[in-house]
């Protein structure tokens, strides 16, 4: 069993759900502490963070991370226990084995290993650890960058251990995300008896022909690095359960995906100018939980492209598709990010897994675009 694995193992037979930890951080903390990093345990609400560094000078890589997972779902209708990892030939399945505990584990290996032979580096190291980044991701991150700027401390260079990669470990990393912004959107109507229209208002006809041009708008083309804004409803509620009662309100809850050609405060304004011309009486609600972010060609992203095809042997893809992750919260910063991290296919799922191959090469991925960078 190599070390990476075996401490993959060891995380991931942890139950910790969001937003519980478990011990995980004081796993990671022991780890790192052990090679001479200085470590910080900030915990807010129910949420544990782990600020580990290594050296204080400038530039600085942080490797960013959550030890948080998302629930099992059935238990029994996984082939094994989801969180005693088993593995079956090359395949090691269990609940964070994806996502993304093995990413954690090669990180930690790949420091290890960087300073097995009491190597100098031209920099400094950190590790940013969370367990809130699969819940509501208000006590995790977003705080931990908020104590690092009271503190004046500036990440240049950020990877997120995201499972990127799609096909074969490697082939894509993100280099940026969509924005993602939701609205709570409540139609007010009068209620009344179905026989009697007359005297009742209905919010579901009345929002139809407002659905259909929020459906039908172009909000924008995208662009190079971001396909078009996309707008979707998620949940729609209206009724009271029989067929002789017209409704008095409608809730429509949607999100819209967002590329960097369009800005959240354009589509409040296009929405809402939507609904005034429909002469719609509603309240709304907006919850924004990210803003666009690219990391253009530079330092991290060739580091990081030369380190896969050096490992790997292959030409890595950048991509900006997928959902939202913690960089959303680190690029506002002015730093560097990119994710990189195992194969996505069977995240959340049942049965989650990874091809235990992978782990060493992980992890030697990461310890070259640490050599790349900072020595």
């Amino acid at each position: 069993m190599t070390a990476t694995l075996d401490l993959a193992r060891q995380l991931i037979s942890i139950p910790s759900v969001t937003p519980d930890d478990l011990g995980c951080q004081k796993i990671i903390a022991e780890r790192l502490s052990n090679i001479g990093f200085k470590t910080e345990h900030l915990p807010y609400g129910e949420v544990d963070n782990l600020w580990a560094r290594y050296g204080d000078q400038s530039p600085l890589f942080v490797f960013a991370g959550h030890t948080d997972v998302v629930p099992t779902g059935p238990v029994e209708q996984w082939s094994s226990d989801p969180f005693s990892p088993t593995i079956v030939g090359d395949v090691m399945t269990g609940r964070g084995t994806a996502d993304m505990k093995s990413s954690i584990a090669a990180m930690i290996c790949a420091c290890e290993n960087l300073f097995a032979d009491n190597r100098e580096i031209k920099g400094s190291i950190a590790f940013l650890i969370t367990s809130d980044e699969e819940g509501p991701a208000t006590d995790g991150t977003v705080k931990v960058i908020e104590y690092l700027a009271n503190n004046n401390e500036q990440i240049d260079w950020c990877l997120v251990g995201e499972p990127s990669s799609t096909d074969t470990l490697g082939d894509v990393i993100k280099n940026g995300r969509r924005g993602s912004i939701s609205g709570d959107l409540t139609i007010h109507g009068v209620q009344g008896h179905i026989a009697y229209p007359h005297l009742a208002k209905n919010p579901i006809h009345m929002f139809a022909g407002a659905l259909q041009d929020l459906c039908g708008e172009v909000w924008d083309n995208g662009n190079n690095h971001f396909p078009p804004t996309s707008f979707q409803i998620s949940n729609i509620n209206g009724g009271t359960g029989v067929t002789n009662v017209i409704p008095g309100e409608l809730n429509v809850q949607f999100n819209l995906r967002f590329s960097t050609e369009i800005t959240d405060l354009q589509i409040r304004e296009r929405i809402e100018n939507i609904l005034n011309n429909h002469q719609l009486e509603y309240t709304l609600d907006w919850s924004l939980s990210g803003q666009p972010f690219l990391t253009p060609d530079g330092e991290l992203v060739d580091a990081t492209k030369q380190a896969i095809k050096s490992i790997c042997n292959i030409d890595t893809e950048l991509s900006t598709a997928g959902g939202t992750s913690d960089g959303r919260f680190i690029a506002p910063t002015g730093a560097q990010v990119v994710e990189l991290g195992p194969i996505n296919a069977s995240i959340h799922k049942i049965d989650e897994n990874i091809n235990i191959n992978e782990l060493d090469k992980l992890t030697e991925i990461y310890l070259e675009i640490l050599e790349r960078l900072l020595t």
